[in-house]
């Protein structure tokens, strides 16, 4: 059985339509977050998320684990070579939608993922104004197009198989990005104000929730009287002894 063709994926910026405002534009959604991560290692999938800036960041170091030679860790995104649970953070912009199995990318951020560890996600939102690029011969090969969209509701999902709790969910661009964007766009002021979930780029902020340190255990069954061998009522509401206990 052949493996399904992985599409051209952006190593810079530039190559994304309108590459510096989404860059600036996730950016600004997570400032808020930076400064409330805590942590020993940061890990950032892909060249996207290593050049994102990251003002006031509570962990100590970044690595980045890409193909590239410029990567501090060259592998695969679907094998990490990172042991188990040694990471307290990861950074995914635009992963998923050019990896052949995006759920085996998710579980492999798991397996390294401590306890209490932040994931955040960033992603094309196919239930936006991007979907005209996909629908239209003359971008379905080109960066972004080229890839596969899954919506907020279905990484969630994913999300929620592995354990964990989405802190923050926010839309951004409420743009097709075929063309350049102008903070003068009515349109696009309109739908953000009337249709706030479809603007074109999604964030995720998701923490890994804490193993119980205990299983539950099924309830007691109550354990019914044998009413045989229970002592019988004598005259005036007395009880009667058994022989056995004299």
């Amino acid at each position: 059985m052949s493996q399904p063709e992985i599409p051209l994926k952006p190593y810079h910026w530039s190559e994304l339509p309108n590459g510096p405002v989404i860059r600036e534009s996730l950016e600004n959604a997570l400032t808020y977050w930076w400064p409330r991560i805590f942590g020993y290692y940061m890990l950032n999938l892909g060249p996207l998320s290593h050049k994102l800036d990251k003002p006031h960041l509570g962990v100590n170091r970044q690595y980045s684990l890409f193909s590239e030679v410029e990567a501090h860790i060259q592998g695969e995104l679907n094998q990490l070579p990172i042991q188990n649970v040694s990471i307290d953070a990861v950074v995914m912009n635009f992963i998923l939608e050019f990896e052949a199995d995006p759920y085996r990318v998710l579980r492999e951020v798991d397996r390294v993922l401590v306890s209490g560890g932040h994931l955040i996600i960033a992603g094309f939102n196919p239930l936006s104004p991007m979907f005209v690029g996909q629908v239209l011969p003359k971008y379905q090969n080109e960066i972004p197009w080229n890839g596969r969209f899954f919506t907020p509701s279905r990484v969630k999902d994913w999300l929620g198989l592995l354990g964990y709790q989405v802190v923050a969910d926010e839309r951004l661009i409420h743009h097709h990005l075929l063309t350049e964007i102008k903070s003068d766009n009515i349109w696009s002021h309109a739908l953000k104000s009337w249709l706030p979930s479809t603007g074109s780029l999604y964030v995720l902020v998701a923490k890994k929730l804490e193993s119980p340190l205990t299983p539950i255990q099924a309830k007691r069954k109550v354990k019914q009287p044998n009413w045989s061998t229970a002592p019988s009522a004598g005259r005036a509401g007395h009880v009667t002894k058994s022989s056995d206990e004299f």
